[in-house]
C-alpha cells in the first residue's frame, strides 16, 4: 500500500503515472547518451580540440555527481514534486542552450544543466514507491531501471541519426522537444509530494563537491597542454584535493550530509565504493576511445570512418549485454558466492579490453569488445547494491547506496576526462592522433579493470562480508540474504543503486517478502531465515 504519510492519486492519474515516468527516466538516459558518439563532431563543428570537445561528456557526468544526492535531499518529503518538475524545467533550458547555434562555452553550460536530469530517476523510483501499491511498486520500479539502460542505447543510434542528417544541434533540439512534453506530463499526472519533515540541504558540501572534482578533472585535461610538472597544474590539483578532503571533514561533522560517508569505513561498503569508482573509469574511457576510434577516417593509417549513427550502433551491444547480465546473475548466484561475482564482472569487462589492445582491424570487433565489457560491467552493477543491502543495516541502506552512486558518477567523469589526456591530438581539431596513442589508451584500461578485480576480490571475500549494528558484528554475505538480495538487484532493480530520496528504507521496501524478514532479523541481531 501507498504510504500513509502520502496522498493518494487519483484512479486516471495512477493508471498514467508509470507510463509518464517511464518516459522521464527513457528522457534521462538519452540525454546521458548524447555525449559520447558526437564527440568528434563537436570538434569539427565548433573548432575546439578533441580534447575540449569530450568535456561535453565529463561536464554531465559531473553535475550528475553532484546533483542525484542534492536532488534526492532535496526531494525527500514535502518537495518532491517541485524538485521533480524544477529538474525537468533546469534540463530543458540546458538541452535549448545546447541546440542553438551559439559558442562551445554555450553547449558546455547547456551539457551541464542537462546533468541535472541524472538525478531525476531516483525521484521517480522515490515517487513510484510511495503512489503505488506494493505489488505494482516492484515491477514498476524494476521497469524504471530497465528503460534507463534500453534508453542509452537506443539513445545513442537515434541522436546519430538527428546528427547526421539534420545536423549536430538536431540531437540537442530532440532532447529540448522531449524534455517539454515530458514536463508537461509530470505536471499533470505527478501526485502530491508525502507529508514527510524534510532536512535541510548541505549547500557547503555540494559546493565542495563540485568544486573539489570539477577542479581535479580540470587539472587532469590541461596535463598534455601544461605539462604534467608543471606549477600551474600542480597548484590546480592540490587546491582541488585539498577542496575534496575538506568536503569529507565537513560531511563527516555535519547532522545532515550531502552523504553519509561515515559508511564508507565498513569493509564491503568500502570495497563496492572503490569498485564503483574504478570500473566507471575503466568503462568510460573504452566508451570514449571506441567512438572516437571508429570514427576515425581510414586515410589516418586506421579507423573506419564511421558515421556517427554507425557510431552509436557500435554501443547497443553494451546495454543489451547489460540487461542480458542480470539475468546471468540470477543463475550464477545460486551456485557461486556473491563475493566472487564482483571480481568476475571486472574481469570479463578486462577481456573486452584486451580485445581492444590486439585485435581492433575491423568494425565488428567493436561491437563484440562492447558486448563482452557489458556483460561484465553489468555483473558489476547488479551486485554491488545486493552487496551493500547485505553489509548493512536497514536503515543505512539508503546512504549507502547514495554515496555510491556518487562515486560512480565520479568514476564515469574521471573516465572521460582521462581518456582525452591518454589519446592526444596535435595542435588543431583536424589532426588525429597516433594509432599507438589507442593501444596506450587500452592497455592503461586493461590495468583499472585489473586493479579493479584485484580490489574487489580481496576486500570482499565470501564468507567475510559484515555489518555492524548496535554494537554487534552482523554476518552479511550468508547464502539466504545475499542470494535474495542479489536476486533482487539483477532483475534488474538497481534502485537500491541509486535511489536516494528515501534513505531510511528503500532496501527494506524493495526486497521481497522473504528478504525483508532476514535483513529485519540481522538488524535486530536474532538468527535470519537462512539459519
Amino acid at each position: 500500500m501507498p504510504s500513509p504519510s502520502h496522498a493518494a492519486p487519483s484512479p486516471g492519474r495512477r493508471s498514467a503515472l508509470t507510463p509518464v515516468l517511464l518516459s522521464l527516466a527513457m528522457l534521462v538516459a538519452i540525454i546521458s547518451s548524447l555525449g559520447a558518439p558526437l564527440i568528434p563532431t563537436i570538434a569539427r563543428v565548433d573548432g575546439v580540440s578533441v580534447a575540449g570537445a569530450q568535456w561535453s561528456l565529463t561536464v554531465t557526468m559531473l553535475v550528475g555527481a553532484v546533483a542525484t544526492p542534492a536532488m534526492g535531499r532535496l526531494g525527500d518529503g514535502p518537495h518532491r514534486r517541485r524538485v521533480i518538475l524544477a529538474g525537468l524545467a533546469v534540463v530543458l533550458v540546458g538541452s535549448v542552450l545546447a541546440a542553438l547555434p551559439l559558442s562551445f562555452a554555450w553547449l558546455i553550460v547547456g551539457r551541464a544543466l542537462q546533468g541535472v536530469g541524472i538525478g531525476l530517476t531516483p525521484l521517480a523510483m522515490a515517487t513510484v514507491r510511495d503512489a503505488l501499491p506494493a505489488e505494482k511498486a516492484r515491477p514498476a520500479i524494476a521497469t524504471l531501471s530497465l528503460t534507463s539502460a534500453v534508453g542509452v542505447g537506443l539513445g545513442y543510434p537515434v541522436t546519430g541519426l538527428f546528427a547526421t542528417y539534420l545536423g549536430l544541434h538536431s540531437g540537442f533540439w530532440f532532447a529540448a522537444v522531449a524534455a517539454a512534453v515530458v514536463l508537461v506530463a509530470c505536471a499533470l499526472v505527478l501526485p502530491p509530494s508525502p507529508a514527510r519533515p524534510s532536512h535541510r540541504l548541505d549547500t557547503p558540501g555540494a559546493l565542495l563537491l563540485g568544486l573539489g572534482l570539477g577542479g581535479l578533472l580540470f587539472a587532469l585535461s590541461q596535463a598534455e597542454r601544461w605539462g604534467w610538472t608543471s606549477p600551474r597544474l600542480l597548484i590546480v590539483g592540490l587546491a582541488a584535493i585539498l577542496l575534496l578532503v575538506w568536503w569529507v571533514l565537513h560531511e563527516l561533522r555535519t547532522a545532515h550530509p550531502l552523504v553519509d560517508v561515515r559508511l564508507v569505513k565498513q569493509r564491503t561498503v568500502l570495497a563496492t565504493d572503490l569498485t564503483a569508482v574504478l570500473s566507471g573509469v575503466g568503462l568510460y574511457v573504452m566508451m570514449s576511445v571506441v567512438t572516437r576510434y571508429v570514427q576515425t577516417p581510414p586515410s589516418a593509417g586506421y579507423g573506419f570512418g564511421a558515421t556517427v549513427v554507425v557510431t552509436g550502433l557500435t554501443l547497443v551491444p553494451f546495454s543489451l549485454a547489460s540487461l542480458v547480465s542480470g539475468r546471468v546473475v540470477r543463475v550464477l548466484v545460486r551456485r557461486v558466492p556473491l563475493a566472487s561475482l564482483l571480481p568476475l564482472g571486472c574481469v570479463v569487462s578486462l577481456v573486452g579490453t584486451i580485445v581492444f589492445v590486439c585485435a581492433r582491424g575491423s568494425l565488428w570487433e567493436m561491437f563484440v569488445l562492447m558486448g563482452v565489457i557489458g556483460l561484465g560491467v553489468g555483473f558489476t552493477v547488479s551486485v554491488m547494491p545486493a552487496l551493500i543491502v547485505s553489509a548493512v543495516p536497514a536503515h543505512e541502506t539508503g546512504s549507502a547506496t547514495s554515496f555510491n552512486q556518487v562515486v560512480k558518477y565520479i568514476g564515469y567523469s574521471t573516465g572521460s576526462a582521462l581518456s582525452a589526456v591518454v589519446v592526444t591530438s596535435a595542435a588543431g581539431s583536424s589532426s588525429v592522433p597516433p594509432n599507438r596513442d589507442y593501444g596506450t589508451a587500452g592497455v592503461l584500461d586493461c590495468a583499472v579493470w585489473i586493479l579493479t578485480a584485484l580490489v574487489a576480490w580481496l576486500l570482499v571475500r565470501p564468507h567475510r562480508t559484515a555489518g555492524r549494528t548496535a554494537g554487534r558484528t552482523v554476518p552479511a554475505a550468508r547464502g539466504g540474504q545475499a542470494r535474495e538480495a542479489a536476486v533482487v538487484a539483477a532483475e534488474p532493480v538497481q534502485a537500491a543503486e541509486t535511489d536516494t530520496a528515501e534513505p531510511a528504507t528503500p532496501a527494506d521496501q524493495l526486497l521481497p517478502g522473504a528478504a525483508r524478514r532476514t535483513a529485519r532479523q540481522d538488524v535486530s541481531g536474532r538468527p535470519g531465515a537462512d539459519r
